[in-house]
């Protein structure tokens, strides 16, 4: 079966999903440079499959998919630099991280 919408691909579900829960837990955050940049970042990951599904064209499609994944490692590396940091615990981090690994793999 085809997909039809972007709403209905797994890799875009679970980047909403990741960008629901750091807007939710930074969203007290007073770092605003740290809470914007993660946040962005999170969101460029689902727009980007989202813009790019709506091309319609598999190498737009294929260009989108790489920018979203360069977007997920930036997550990544925010949330480590967020543990080290202490702005997060190990268990946000943890379930965070893999979410963007899962991203990855969808």
């Amino acid at each position: 079966m085809a997909i039809e919408r972007f709403e209905d691909i797994i890799a875009w579900q679970k980047a909403k999903e990741l960008t629901v829960q750091i807007y939710n837990l930074f969203s007290e955050s007073k770092d605003l440079g740290f809470r914007d940049q993660i946040q962005r970042a999170s969101v460029s990951i689902m727009n980007n499959i989202a813009e790019g599904f709506e091309r319609k064209s598999n190498n737009e499609f294929r260009q989108f998919l790489f920018i979203a994944k360069g977007s997920c490692g930036e997550v990544r590396s925010m949330l480590i630099l967020a543990k080290e940091l202490n702005k997060i615990s190990e268990n946000d981090f943890s379930f965070l991280f893999s979410l963007s690994e899962e991203i990855l793999s969808k």
